[in-house]
């Protein structure tokens, strides 16, 4: 893995996960808000992805192992902010929402908080994604009792405490890990709706139903697993008391 220098200290590091997205970088780069560190982790890109992301200033991380979960890990292992959020980089969630994305994580009421998507137009969403979703979400409350509506990819966290999981899936089960592994430690998981919008290009896995069947299938094996032994609560918050 090669990165670029980190740039100063920033409040919260934003995971942006790339590949082959030159076209919506400069809307979705432009979109973070002020102050806050982009993180673009180039998984293989063969257009400009990489160099458009560093002249528009975002700190770039090039993770040549494929997969979904290996863009996300290696940028929150570059990450150095207290608190992480996680977006695609497709321009479908605006960067400006992060910041209620992330609000209840920082203010210590939440320890993960995932952005529901609420479609825009029929296209942002397909059929087949949504059936997978819906089940997914039954799924999911049958394992751990959360109450979910959506694996959201947009998403907040404290770094160390999503470290401390030790997530290991590198592909597209990683999103379901983090919150599988979340709830199994106790930890406090919220939704927050975000408005979905059709994206830039094609996408790599949802666009498809054979891609959407490889989600599943990854997401069928995280489910699978059992619960830690000894799970990892969410680090202590400062001010909280936690």
């Amino acid at each position: 893995m090669i990165e670029t220098s980190p740039s100063s200290p920033a409040p919260v590091d934003v995971v942006l996960p790339c590949l082959d997205e030159a076209e919506a970088l400069p809307w979705v780069l432009d979109r973070v808000p002020s102050g806050w560190r982009a993180i673009v982790v180039d998984n293989g890109s063969t257009d400009s992805s990489a160099d458009i992301a560093r002249t528009l200033g975002a700190h770039v991380v090039h993770e040549p192992r494929r997969g979904f979960g290996a863009a996300c890990h290696a940028g929150l292992t570059a990450a150095t902010a207290d608190v992480v959020c996680f977006c695609d980089c497709d321009a479908s969630l605006d960067p400006t929402l992060l910041p209620s994305v992330a609000g209840p994580v920082r203010d210590g009421s939440a320890d993960l908080v995932l952005g529901r998507r609420r479609p825009v137009t029929r296209r942002a969403w397909p059929l087949h994604a949504r059936l997978a979703n819906l089940e997914l979400a039954r799924l999911i409350r049958q394992r751990t009792g959360l109450r979910l509506h959506d694996l959201g990819p947009m998403r907040a966290a404290r770094r160390e405490s999503l470290l401390a999981l030790d997530l290991t899936d590198r592909r597209s089960g990683y999103p379901l890990q983090m919150v599988v592994r979340a709830a199994d430690a106790g930890w406090r998981v919220a939704e927050t709706e975000v408005p979905y919008r059709p994206r830039t290009g094609r996408s790599k896995v949802t666009g498809t139903w054979l891609g959407t069947w490889h989600a599943v299938r990854d997401m069928r094996a995280v489910l699978a697993e059992r619960p830690a032994a000894a799970p990892v609560s969410a680090a202590t918050t400062p001010g909280t008391g936690r």
